[in-house]
This record gives C-alpha cells, structure tokens and sequence, in this order.
C-alpha cells in the first residue's frame, strides 16, 4: 500500500493538483501514513507498536471519515482519494489494514 498510495499521489499532485488537491493531499497524507506504519513495524521495539499503533486508529478514523464524506457529497471531491468510498478503489484494503493493524499490534501488546 506504501508503495502505490505514494506513486500514485507524487503523480497527482505533479501533474494534476489544481483539479483535485483536497484530495490528492489526502492521498499523500495517507502515503506517509502506510510508510511510517511500516517503518515501526520494521523497527520494532514497545515504542514503535504504540506509534504504529496511534497511526493506524488515525489511518481508521481518516479512512471512516473521508469514506463517509464522500459517499454522503461526493461532489466535495472531483477526484478519488485513496479513502474514497472507505478505499473503494484499493479493493477496501484501506478500511481492512487498519483495523487489522490495530487487532494484531493491540495483541502483540498483551503477549509482550
């Protein structure tokens, strides 16, 4: 997710920012997001799963909010971002890996 979300949003807001930039800045602010998320766990460390673990409740709470607000006034955004319909566009794995990020990290707490 890391991966596509920052192509595709260095893209957008290259070549494409006038038309939608709430929206493609959501997409980068969601791109960093994944990158850090990924990075902590990597690291590894209590620490780093209680950062990756506030990231991915503010990842859910972006995803549930933007998803909402765009199935509620889909005109607020010309184009898709990557929370759009609650990560539509990305098979929902938006809306799927934060919750499963925080079911696994919120475990690993308990076992470590």
């Amino acid at each position: 997710m890391s991966v596509g979300a920052v192509s595709r949003s260095v893209y957008q807001i290259a070549t494409e920012y006038d038309r939608a930039p709430l929206a493609y800045t959501l997409s980068a602010v969601a791109a960093v997001v994944y990158a850090f998320i990924t990075y902590t766990l990597v690291r590894g460390g209590e620490t780093a799963r209680r950062a990756a673990l506030v990231c991915c409740a503010a990842e859910l709470v972006g995803v549930l909010v933007v998803g909402t607000w765009t199935v509620i006034e889909p005109s607020a955004f010309p184009d898709a971002t990557v929370w759009s319909a609650f990560g539509k566009g990305y098979l929902f794995i938006p809306v799927l890996l934060p919750v499963t990020g925080v079911v696994w990290l919120r475990k690993a707490g308990r076992r470590g």
